[in-house]
């Protein structure tokens, strides 16, 4: 007989594996535990990199891909899902139909398709297969370059932000935070939340902080909004305590150094 009298707040990253530890899965495992969840994985693609740049990525086979995800949700009570970097076709095109049996579990896509040298991560083909996966999601957390491909527009300003996170939620039939780190000559910066189920926007406004090390804010930022829906909260909720958290730990990496290049977030701040 099982005596169970506390449940793990599970949360399943679907996302590419980071040797250097700043991004990717190794990101999100620090993020989810840093907010109270548990983490569970399906790795795709292992890379070798530091905190310089990506040296290679090894994609793992679609069918593991597959076979990890199903083995976890098969087993495994998952609050919610959160998804990194796919990379290609066949495995944007896989995650997808995988995830068609599980559609009751919320989704945090975010849709990584520039690199931070602004070089795009994904050719044709893998970006028409990930606008097919966008409205499985609860949540869209692009950035400002991310938002221009899925606009196919050539710039977004301050004051257009919130019209155009609606009308990326309108485009994909889903909710979307519209991040604003990538804004230049900006003292204040501004996320801007579309709710899709309300047609409602929600701004965040945060200081901007002069540092190097933001490597992997993007994937530490999805992963605790996920967490926070895994532990129950709405939408606008988990979405604010997602910020609140990532400013944080940007804050308080601010000052530390790892590599020689750019360094990550201080995932667990809390714990000093």
């Amino acid at each position: 007989m099982k005596n169970t009298t506390t449940i793990y707040n599970t949360v399943l990253t679907i996302a590419g594996s980071d040797s250097g530890g700043c991004a990717g899965i190794q990101a999100d495992i620090k993020s989810i535990s840093a907010n109270g969840g548990f983490a569970t994985t399906a790795i795709t693609a292992i890379t070798a990199q530091n905190t310089l740049g990506v040296n290679a990525i090894y994609p793992i086979p679609t069918n593991e891909i597959k076979n990890q995800i199903v083995t976890v949700l098969s087993d495994i009570n998952v609050g919610a899902i959160k998804i990194g970097m796919l990379q290609s076709s066949q495995i944007i095109k896989t995650v997808t139909e995988t995830l068609q049996e599980y559609k009751d579990i919320p989704i945090v896509i975010d849709p990584v398709m520039v690199a931070s040298s602004g070089h795009n991560l994904l050719d044709n083909s893998a970006l028409d297969a990930l606008k097919l996966l966008l409205p499985m999601a609860t949540l869209l957390t692009p950035n400002i370059p991310e938002a221009l491909i899925l606009l196919d527009i050539d710039t977004i300003s301050p004051d257009n932000m919130p019209k155009m996170a609606k009308k990326i939620g309108k485009t994909y039939k889903t909710s979307v935070l519209l991040k604003g780190g990538h804004l230049e000559n900006c003292t204040s910066l501004m996320d801007v939340l579309y709710v899709y189920d309300t047609d409602s926007l929600h701004n965040f406004s945060k200081t901007q902080i002069d540092t190097k090390n933001t490597h992997g804010t993007g994937c530490t930022l999805s992963s605790a909004i996920a967490t926070h829906l895994a532990l129950g909260n709405t939408l606008k909720d988990a979405v604010q305590k997602g910020i609140t958290y990532t400013h944080q730990a940007i804050v308080a990496g601010k000052g530390k150094e790892l590599g020689k290049g750019n360094g990550p977030v201080d995932h667990f701040y809390k714990l000093y």
